[in-house]
């Protein structure tokens, strides 16, 4: 008995997540920046700062329009019709203006007859006009080191004229264990959040040797789905510790208590439950941390979140982080579930909130902030 309990996977601590997020701030590196056309860089990290050149260069129409100095138009009216002395240029959207012209009023702003212009209304200097530098300031960078490229920020890159950026995009590697249809589907849906997140995600066959996974160089890190709890047929913390440096098993996350986090060298390896909802769970928490300190974003990436009211108590454990999934209904949510979560508390829900370990839940009434699933 003795021999067989030598090969069982116990875990004696559950590390707080604090404790994990901490060790990840300080141990995980940002991977080696590479250049990329400005329309594949959806998702990415920024590497620098992007910076541009001052654009427009001299001052443009906003709109179509009549180039006129916006003193002339000083007090102005409907019922006070004011004379120009010199009669305003007609002018495009995008032209530049004249040089005696510091405003652009709209057509219906100016009137002419025999010869002669008046303007109906006050126009203020600036009104219809793009002014120099006004899309792009060269002190002031586009985006930021750190912060990952959206698509307005592509489109705003294109029309300004950059076409490439240095970006950080991290290599993960994404192994499930064995075939069964909930590791299956777990390494699908985080391969698919790596890549929208800007990294780039390597989906192995189920059934690998993970022992040649922890030695390929072939990934800046690696997730392992499945084999982490105390089951006949799970090694897989063994097979970390016996290749590389286990560092934590056992992680007081809820679902998901049974993940581990080791290292080979500098690269991080994240083994996750086999369950669906507790793979999902380490990964929101401890999982996208990773991947946002291997592309330089400093402690993680703020994850968007809608203050919401609580429809009802909700209990938690003191000393577990736990991911609970809500229904909304109008400006409120509704729990529905926690400890194991259902395939059904997922695909009803619209969101999770994460309940702090210091706490022991959340009362009726309470405000709460809602994050959405991948």
């Amino acid at each position: 008995m003795a021999a067989a309990s030598e090969t069982i996977q116990m875990i004696s601590r559950l590390a707080p997540l604090s404790d994990v997020t901490a060790m990840v701030d300080l141990r995980v590196k940002a991977v080696t920046p590479r250049t990329l056309d400005v329309a594949a860089a959806s998702g990415r990290a920024l590497a620098v700062d992007a910076m541009a050149p001052p654009r427009p260069t001299a001052a443009l129409a906003l709109i179509d329009g009549w180039a006129l100095a916006a003193d002339a138009t000083l007090g102005a009216a409907l019922h006070n019709p004011l004379p120009l002395v010199h009669p305003p240029q007609r002018i495009e959207a995008g032209q530049p203006l004249p040089p005696d012209a510091d405003a652009v009023a709209p057509f219906h702003a100016v009137s002419s007859a025999n010869g002669l212009s008046k303007v109906l209304a006050t126009v203020n200097p600036g009104d219809g006009v793009l002014q120099a530098g006004g899309d792009s300031d060269p002190l002031i960078p586009l985006r930021r080191a750190g912060e990952r490229m959206r698509p307005t920020d592509i489109a705003a890159f294109a029309a300004i004229g950059l076409s490439r950026v240095a970006v950080r995009e991290p290599r993960i590697r994404v192994l499930p264990l064995r075939g069964s249809s909930f590791i299956s589907a777990a390494a699908r849906l985080l391969a698919d959040d790596i890549e929208r997140r800007g990294g780039a995600a390597k989906l192995d066959d189920a059934g690998r040797d993970l022992g040649t996974i922890l030695a390929s160089e072939a990934a800046d890190a690696v997730v392992v789905i499945g084999g982490t709890g105390s089951g006949r047929n799970d090694t897989c913390v063994h097979t970390l510790s016996r290749e590389c440096e286990l560092a934590v098993h056992g992680m007081a996350i809820s679902p998901g208590e049974t993940a581990a986090l080791g290292f080979a060298g500098p690269r991080p390896l994240l083994l996750l439950p086999g369950r669906l909802d507790a793979a999902l769970a380490v990964w929101l928490t401890v999982g996208r941390r990773i991947q946002d300190r291997l592309a330089g974003i400093p402690g993680g990436e703020r994850q968007l979140s809608e203050p919401l009211t609580l429809s009802r108590k909700l209990s938690s454990t003191v000393g577990l982080c736990e991911i609970v999934p809500v229904r909304r209904i109008q400006n409120s949510v509704d729990p529905l579930a926690s400890k194991y979560l259902p395939l059904s508390a997922l695909t009803r829900s619209d969101g999770w909130i994460l309940v702090p370990a210091e706490i022991d839940g959340y009362a009726e009434g309470a405000i709460v902030h809602v994050r959405p699933w991948p």
